[in-house]
């Protein structure tokens, strides 16, 4: 796959008048983005069908202008992805600047891809689909917070990738921001409905103020950098091997039904006792293919690994259009691969995932942030972690910026420590999309596991 890029802009925030063009504003980080200030970005890429406006001259004349302007007002809303993330060594935690002449960059490539096969949900190269997501600057002692890039297949359509900071929101801030750009370059306007505005004041994340130190305690015990902890550098990203592949999996209405009814039907517990959401029932099912998947020894520790959103559990609840960050790690710790190698693996996953999701609601913040500190500190070398990024609750696919809605969607950075995205299905309620990489030869034996088990439930 061959790409030319054709630009590489800054795009500045159109500040409106409630925003104080000659000073800068600081946003500090709260306890639930302090987790994520070493993680590695998170990025995603969009893919855009077009029937019409398709060529060289219309994209550039047309289509892009908007996306470009368009761009830049929803900058004026969401101003903390403009700015930088700073750490003043006489402070005791990180904080957001934005100051007059922060922009975000903006590169805009040409492919000559087939773009129905990169934009489709079957196999593909992760190379691939890793050049449609922006280099990022996160890795220096500054780091910007925020990068896109527009990749155009003339006559055939485009994608949008982004990489963000993990620090400055999550999943559900992320579709909410490319959301609302698709909403005023579609309708051409400068203001956004109330769900889609963002909620800026951080003041109503209410948690104890020891658990920041907590946080950033457990950040420096993993950190390579002993001596100069706030340093705000990230440890490099290793390539990505040219035999890893991506696909993305669809569990429908009829699957999830069916994995639903065997769980209740085989579980030693009455069904009232567990939490069988889809999410519980298509990440048990992911799971447990992943741990059949790698073989080998069956005493080895597994742990799965998913974040919850505490938005709605703080009383009074934090606005569910709140931009930052409001999730926080679980862990499912202390399990060998063989309570999932057997028949009953994935009856014995949904009772594991449905018991930690059924805890939260119970346990004080304090005794969550303890039970994953403790947890993360005690995992043995050689532990099989399984993780869920993404939710099927967030909407995206219903992004139009003008040109219809999106045809496909795809987290890029679920390719480490064997991560499974998942959204919600184009054209379906009520099924979810999953997407997965690994190396071929693992993958040809997960596809096979996962395609097995679905007929046996459906017989």
């Amino acid at each position: 796959m061959a790409l030319k890029v054709t630009k590489i802009s800054r795009v500045n925030p159109t500040r409106n008048s409630s925003h104080d063009s000659n000073n800068s504003l600081v946003y500090p980080l709260t306890f639930f983005d302090l987790r994520w200030l070493k993680f590695h970005p998170t990025e995603r890429v969009i893919f855009y069908k077009l029937n019409t406006n398709s060529s060289p001259e219309s994209f550039h004349s047309m289509i892009l202008p908007k996306l470009e302007h368009s761009l830049s007002i929803v900058l004026g809303h969401y101003l903390p992805l403009a700015g930088r993330l700073t750490w003043d060594p006489k402070d005791p935690k990180p904080y957001i600047v934005v100051s007059t002449q922060d922009s975000v960059s903006l590169t805009v490539v040409e492919s000559d891809a087939d773009f129905s096969r990169i934009s489709g949900k079957g196999l593909r190269p992760e190379t691939e689909i890793r050049a449609l997501v922006p280099e990022s600057s996160v890795f220096c002692e500054s780091p910007s917070l925020l990068s896109l890039q527009v990749t155009f297949f003339p006559n055939q359509g485009f994608c949008i990738g982004v990489s963000a900071h993990h620090s400055i929101m999550d999943g559900k801030t992320m579709v909410r921001f490319i959301k609302s750009w698709a909403h005023i370059c579609k309708h051409g306007s400068m203001d956004l409905p109330n769900d889609l505005t963002p909620f800026l004041d951080r003041s109503v994340i209410n948690v104890p103020s020891s658990l920041d130190a907590k946080i950033l305690e457990l950040l420096s015990y993993f950190s390579k950098e002993k001596d100069n902890f706030k340093s705000l550098k990230l440890v490099p990203i290793e390539e990505i091997s040219p035999d890893y592949v991506r696909v993305t999996l669809e569990l429908n209405r009829e699957n999830i039904e069916k994995l639903r009814e065997r769980a209740k039907r085989e579980s030693a517990r009455s069904h009232l006792e567990l939490h069988l959401s889809t999410f519980v029932i298509a990440n048990a099912y992911m799971w447990t293919c992943l741990v059949k998947t790698r073989g080998g020894d069956v005493n080895r520790p597994v742990r799965f690994m998913y974040v919850a959103d505490f938005r709605n559990r703080f009383d009074p609840p934090v606005p569910d259009t709140y931009f930052g960050n409001c999730v926080f790690p679980i862990g499912c710790f202390g399990y060998k691969a063989d309570v999932f190698l057997g028949e009953d693996g994935y009856v014995t996953a949904v009772e594991i995932l449905s018991d930690s999701i059924r805890s939260i609601g119970s346990q004080e913040m304090e005794t969550i942030c303890d039970l994953y500190i403790d947890g993360t500190k005690s995992v043995k070398p050689g532990t099989q972690t399984s993780s869920i990024a993404g939710s099927n609750r967030f909407g995206l696919y219903g992004s139009d910026f003008g040109w219809g809605k999106p045809c496909n969607s795809e987290i890029v950075s679920i390719n480490r420590n064997e991560a499974i995205s998942m959204s919600e299905r184009t054209g379906e309620s009520g099924g979810v999309e999953t997407g997965l990489c690994l190396k071929k030869c693992e993958m040809d034996i997960f596809l096979s596991l996962f395609q097995t088990g679905l007929e046996i439930v459906k017989n």
